[in-house]
């Protein structure tokens, strides 16, 4: 198959031309300069749009609030705040590169109007992180020399799934490392080779660790691609480069620890090594094949809203691996495939943690390998036939294989993607946490005096009623772990006025004393929502506290 990549005019010296790959004669290099395509540009421009639009559509209603987003959210108000890197004690849960940027994505909504500083509102914010990865989604895929169709199929893969749209709304670090570890890869992949883009892709390789730790195991496919791409004369020097320029970066976190002397564990603070202990040692949700398991529960809800992108990502990759020798396509996507296959294992650990979130690092990854793998398979149908000999059945072949591809593709998945991307944008998942902080907001006599346990997706609304942050609003996690917190609870629950049961506290307050009890010592005021997803707001007794 004829690459439809654009003629390279460049003034590099010809030893900096990238080599041409065995077998491929009739495929041209990527782009040296994206921006020169106009074609590019448009497609791209194009695309960027439509996704914005059902990315940003209702993207404050849908999905559900979580407590991790509202986490994130409290902790980048306490860095812009200046009081902290953390609402509360911060305990080197993770990096706090992740929430200093949330905190410079959303500084300027948020001094222009403090009160807008919610989970809801500031969701906005995620759009420009989806805008620039998917973006760096097309560009990764024309530098790794696929025709400008699979990029764009890359593009309209990892944007427009209902799984991608669903997860790239949320506050979530995961999004936010994930657009530093697609820019390593473009520089990494860069046509140019300047030493320059190598350095840099380990700085952002480096920065994409520190903003979710996770994607550690991610860095053996970037250097994979950076050895693939460099050139054969300096490869090792700029691979060194890029390994040095990541580690020293790296070991920013450590030296932070170690200069607040909370590197090691020791008497009444916190430490590095503990945090990092606790993410180890957390315990598992089993294996990812076993029903009933957390993590095959996790796994289900993520083919619940789309099937085509992990599965047919994850056959991408497998495609890809096992056909690298004799594949120009796949060899110029070895280190996404590779990346797929590591995410992969590292899921199906037997007794891993799989949080729901995980699969954010792989769904770039996933949609480049998805289109990488139909344009080897259409590139390889096409070769056959001009092998055959029916070279003047080819042009028409290749509009009919188009026809038929696009045709079946569209019958499976368009109806699919449609239902679950139309729920996204019309659903209002969000109203029992609205009507709850609007009753807390105005049918609390004294909100000063008040003390309540919320999750965090509630706690920067309470803030901006009027509560005290950290002593009239608590985070309910805090109430039963962090001393500085218990230590204003000489009583216990007693010392509470109301608990806020969300979903996320009343299946968490089972191994919460405190917020445990400070349920069954309660009686709802206020129920907002049905079932499960309820949200009641409960008083303490008083009567209950006086007995006790």
């Amino acid at each position: 198959m004829t690459s439809t990549l654009p003629a390279v005019t460049t003034t590099v010296p010809a030893q900096r031309q990238p080599a041409p790959e065995t077998g491929s004669a009739s495929r041209t290099a990527p782009p040296s300069r994206l921006r020169s395509s106009r074609s590019d540009l448009l497609l791209c421009g194009l695309l960027l749009v439509a996704i914005l639009v059902v990315q940003g559509w209702n993207i404050a209603d849908y999905p559900t609030l979580s407590d991790d987003e509202g986490t994130y959210l409290a902790q980048a108000w306490a860095v812009q705040q200046g009081t902290g890197l953390a609402h509360y004690t911060y305990w080197y849960d993770h990096p706090p590169l992740g929430w200093i940027q949330i905190a410079l994505l959303t500084w300027i909504p948020a001094h222009f109007s403090p009160d807008s500083m919610t989970v809801g509102t500031m969701r906005l914010a995620m759009l420009v992180i989806s805008a620039i990865s998917a973006v760096l989604v097309y560009v990764l895929a024309r530098r790794l020399s696929l025709p400008r169709w699979a990029a764009g199929l890359g593009m309209v893969l990892f944007g427009l799934s209902p799984l991608s749209v669903i997860l790239q709304r949320e506050i979530f670090l995961d999004n936010i490392a994930v657009m530093w570890m697609l820019l390593a890869f473009c520089l990494a992949a860069s046509p140019s080779r300047h030493l320059w883009h190598h350095f840099g892709a380990g700085l952002a390789g480096a920065a994409s660790v520190l903003t979710k730790e996770t994607m550690v195991i991610v860095l053996p496919a970037l250097l994979l691609t950076m050895w693939r791409h460099g050139h054969r004369d300096t490869r090792k020097f700029a691979l060194t480069g890029a390994i040095t320029a990541c580690v020293l970066i790296g070991f920013a976190y450590p030296l932070f620890a170690l200069l607040k002397g909370e590197l090691l564990p020791g008497s009444g603070h916190v430490s590095l090594w503990d945090g990092l202990k606790y993410q180890m040692t957390r315990p598992g949700s089993g294996f990812i094949l076993d029903q009933g398991t957390g993590s095959y529960g996790v796994l289900h809800s993520w083919l619940y809203y789309d099937r085509v992108l992990p599965l047919g990502g994850l056959a991408g990759a497998l495609l890809l691996l096992a056909t690298w020798r004799w594949s120009v396509t796949a060899r110029s996507l070895a280190g996404p495939a590779m990346t797929v296959a590591i995410l992969a294992l590292v899921s199906m650990r037997p007794n891993g943690y799989l949080p729901a979130m995980y699969i954010i690092g792989a769904l770039p990854f996933l949609a480049l390998v998805l289109a990488g793998g139909t344009a080897s398979v259409a590139h390889a149908v096409l070769r056959r036939w001009r092998s055959e000999g029916e070279n003047r059945y080819v042009t028409g072949g290749r509009y009919t294989l188009a026809v038929v591809l696009a045709i079946a593709a569209g019958a499976y998945v368009v109806p699919k993607w449609y239902d679950g991307d139309r729920t996204a944008m019309t659903t209002d998942a969000n109203a029992p946490y609205r009507a709850a902080s609007q009753w807390l907001s105005t049918e609390v006599a004294d909100p000063k005096d008040t003390r309540v346990l919320v999750d965090d997706a509630l706690w920067l609304d309470l803030v901006h009623a009027g509560y005290r942050p950290g002593l009239g609003v608590i985070w309910f996690y805090k109430a039963d772990l962090d001393p500085a917190v218990t230590k204003t609870m000489p009583h216990g629950w007693k010392d509470i006025d109301y608990v806020v049961a969300s979903p996320t506290v009343r299946r968490d307050a089972v191994d919460l004393p405190n917020v445990k009890a400070a349920i069954e010592h309660s009686t709802p005021v206020a129920t907002f929502g049905t079932g499960d997803d309820r949200i009641e707001i409960r008083q303490i007794q008083p009567e209950t506290v006086g007995a006790q």
